[in-house]
This record gives C-alpha cells, structure tokens and sequence, in this order.
C-alpha cells in the first residue's frame, strides 16, 4: 500500500511505501474497542466523593428517647434517612484505569490508522517549517490540502510557531508521533501526518 505525498501548496511529490503490517479487515476491532475505552476512562477524574455515616460531622446524641415522643425511632442525627446524613454505598476517590497489554495496544494502532488510510482520510506531508506564527499561512496549507472539518496533524515535535498559528483555529489539534493513540486517531475527520512523522510512527509499529 502506497499514500502519496504532498507539500503544502498541495503539490503532489511522490508516493511512500507502508512498511508496517496492515491490519486485514475484520481482525482488530476487539483490539480498537478496548484501547478506546482504556484512553477514555483513563481521562476520568474519579474525584467523586460523599461521606459515609460515621464521617458527616456531627454529635452522637440521640435526637431524642427511644420511647413516648410519638415519633418515629431515631438513633443518630447522622442517619441516611435524613437531611444532611451520610450517604449508603455512595461514591467515593477511585481510579478508571483500565490496563491493557502492549501487543493489543499495537495492534489497536495499527487497524485504526490502515482503516483511516484506506478511507482515504491520511494525508502525508512533506516536512516543512513555519518562520512566522501567523494564523493567515496556517489556514492558505488546510486550504491547499482541501482540509474540511476537524483535523489532527501529526508532527515529530512541537514547534512554537505551529501551535501559535494553529491555536484560534477550532476543529485543528497537533500531537507527537510518539503520543499519538488509537482513540485521537479515531477522533477527527483527516489526518495529516508529516514525513518524519510518518517515519517515527512506522518505527513504533514495527515493535509489535
């Protein structure tokens, strides 16, 4: 499998051989599933808190004697039952986390980029610079890659004047080769991979 590579007026350059194995259809959903679940629950703060009886601040009296009141039995102020009480088998601090092996995350990887790179939604992107953090040169490359709606550009590192001229622009998000994850993958509508990029990725993927 071959994707053709473009420069940033959107001028073809030539093709790139895929070197790492492409996941056949049908095989790796369960994998994709799983990596996606595992990112996302790892995103959850798992802060929720409530307390239980024995820790709503308070006095250990009886509201009042057992018997003769006409009223209702009651043993704590603190009662689940009441205003302000504590809380049954409510939630408290925990972690989402769930954990996945390394071989299940690559395969996950590598079926969710060959089914965007069979849908056509991949683009590779000659390795370029921009001298200038402006917004106005930024949107002229979507526009010359024919860019419609959100977009992830993969690069191999960070540059200050992408991020600036990329920021104010809804729907557009960078990530590094080595970051990049199976649900981010699923998660736009194109994909625009740098050459250097798309050489660090083939490298993890080769680990499998």
């Amino acid at each position: 499998m071959k994707l053709t590579i473009k420069d940033i007026q959107g001028t073809t350059q030539g093709e790139l051989e895929i070197k790492f194995p492409v996941v056949e259809d049908g095989s790796g959903t369960q994998a994709v599933h799983q990596a996606v679940v595992a990112q996302r629950a790892a995103g959850r703060s798992g802060t929720a808190c409530t307390k239980t009886m024995g820790e709503v601040a308070g006095s250990g009296k009886k509201p009042w004697r057992q018997k003769g009141t006409g009223r209702a039995r009651a043993g704590s102020f603190a009662s689940p039952l009441w205003r302000g009480g504590g809380v049954v088998f409510g939630p408290k601090p925990r972690s989402y986390r769930q954990k996945i092996g390394k071989t299940v995350r690559q395969v996950a990887l590598r079926k969710a980029l060959s089914e965007r790179i069979k849908s056509g939604d991949v683009t590779v992107l000659k390795d370029w610079t921009m001298p200038t953090p402006k917004t106005k040169e930024f949107t002229k490359v979507l526009a010359a890659l024919d860019v419609q709606g959100t977009v992830l550009f993969v690069v191999p590192a960070l540059e200050r004047n992408l991020a600036l001229a990329a920021r104010n622009l809804p729907g557009v998000e960078f990530i590094t080769a080595s970051t990049l994850n199976t649900y981010e993958m699923l998660r736009f509508d194109r994909i625009i991979i740098t050459e250097g990029a798309f050489a660090q990725v083939e490298e993890r993927l080769a680990k499998a």
